[in-house]
């Protein structure tokens, strides 16, 4: 029982916007909520905060961040803060044994977000947080899962890639473009790495000669299973070939991308990075999406606040402005369609067996209206920096953007004509998944 993920990033020398450009696909359980909202700067007077399941000490200011995460955890896929420090975690799977209690990668990026001003001071806090603490803790509302993780660290000027196995670590900085997934891949080059993470392996016997990160400490059954080598080779490659033209549309389409067009969500596997469920090898599917520019001044961010981002639109997001109100909060079960995330989740389901039939048309009409929004949001951001403008009329953008795509997304909900699935395992996979949720059939 895996879940995956897709993280990535372009420096701003290689995008077309000159700016560093990240970007996630957070995968999980299909029935797993993810909720974006964004947490002002704040001054703080208690002495500790309480992660998922354990408390660390806490700092007196946390600056103002924009995250999506899980409805059930403290901590975070994916998020960018204030001063446009990015991050986003994946799971991986070692030879180090996995702890029952600890900070979970979620918990970790989400206290970098709130203490760092740059990605090199955000990579400090990971790395000192996990040496003091340990990762650890089940990580999915529905079932056990303990995993390690990896991460990708960037602000405006630089990136990093940390990855971990336990309380060892090893961390590259980026040069121009990198990505990860849920496998390990830094071998025997590194930047910065954590004390005797060499000298642990041999004595465990990881390995005898030659020292390789990747090598050394991955758990290779599981990384297998969850083809992160094979996604992370596609986007590395992907990204290696648009050096100097990567912008938001490349990278939105990346982040849409599956391993076999067309496409047809029975016949998917753990190699498409836009991720839908279907079975026991492949019970996750990606939850929500984020694209962050991030400039100097105002970064902007793109998120979708809600599953399959090959059927959802990214709408534009100021750290600067926040969030307008979104409605209630998803949680673990189907809420009437009164949170944005579950009413998109119905469309979602909905076309599960007659996906070939409605996606193309669909996804043309999400990217007109992302066209729209992106050269509205560029204007705004451009105009905020001038002064023109206000964080309340950055929000209200925001507020149009989810609206509007909310609209379309109703518009197709009564339009879509649902057909029988002909793989009886498929069809039985999502039939339990929708009664475990409360869902409509």
């Amino acid at each position: 029982m895996l879940i995956v993920c897709d993280t990535l990033v372009a420096l701003r020398g290689w995008t077309r916007e000159g700016a560093t450009i990240f970007a996630k696909n957070s995968d999980r359980d299909p029935n797993e909520a993810q909720v974006l909202e964004f947490h002002p700067r704040s001054k703080r007077s208690e002495e500790r905060v309480e992660c998922t399941y354990i408390s660390v000490e806490q700092v007196d200011e946390t600056y103002a961040v924009l995250i999506s995460r899980p409805y059930w955890m403290w901590g975070a896929e994916m998020g960018v803060n204030e001063h446009g420090v990015a991050i986003g975690n994946e799971a991986v799977w070692t030879r180090e044994p996995y702890a029952e209690k600890g900070l979970t990668g979620m918990d970790l990026l989400r206290l970098a977000l709130e203490r760092s001003r740059t990605a090199s001071e955000a990579l400090k806090w990971i790395t000192s947080l996990l040496e003091q603490y340990g990762q650890g803790g089940n990580c999915s509302a529905t079932r056990k899962m303990l995993y390690h993780n990896s991460f990708i660290v960037a602000d405006p000027r630089e990136a990093w890639v940390l990855e971990t196995a336990g309380r060892y670590w090893v961390a590259e900085r980026v040069k121009d473009v990198r990505s990860i997934s849920n496998a390990l891949t830094i071998e025997d080059r590194w930047d910065l790495a954590s004390s005797g993470v060499v000298e642990h392996a041999r004595e465990r016997g990881y390995c005898k000669d030659r020292f390789s990160f990747r090598d050394c400490y991955s758990d290779r059954f599981y990384t297998r299973l969850a083809k992160g080598w094979e996604r992370q080779a596609h986007t590395q490659k992907a990204l290696e070939e648009a050096k100097g033209s990567i912008d938001f549309r490349f990278v939105a389409s990346l982040l849409r991308s599956h391993a076999r067009e067309p496409y047809h969500p029975p016949e998917g596997s753990n190699a498409d990075v836009c991720m839908h469920a279907g079975g026991f090898t492949r019970p996750s599917q990606t939850a929500a999406s984020m694209i962050a520019i991030l400039y100097e001044r105002v970064p902007v961010v793109f998120a979708t606040g809600t599953s399959t981002p090959c059927i959802s639109a990214f709408k534009p997001v100021f750290p600067e402005a926040g969030l307008p109100d979104l409605g209630p909060r998803p949680g673990r079960v189907w809420d009437g369609g009164r949170s944005y995330w579950w009413r998109h989740e119905l469309l979602s389901r909905k076309l599960s067996c007659s996906y070939s039939r409605y996606a193309s048309t669909i996804r043309k009409e999400i990217i007109e209206l992302e066209e729209r929004f992106y050269a509205k949001a560029m204007e705004a951001r451009e105009a905020y920096v001038r002064g023109e403008t206000s964080p309340e009329e950055l929000r209200e953008l925001t507020r149009e953007a989810f609206d509007e795509a909310a609209r379309l997304e109703e518009k197709w909900l009564t339009a879509v004509k649902p057909s029988r699935c002909l793989n009886p395992l498929y069809t039985l996979f999502w039939r339990r998944v929708n009664r475990a949720a409360g869902v409509p059939a």
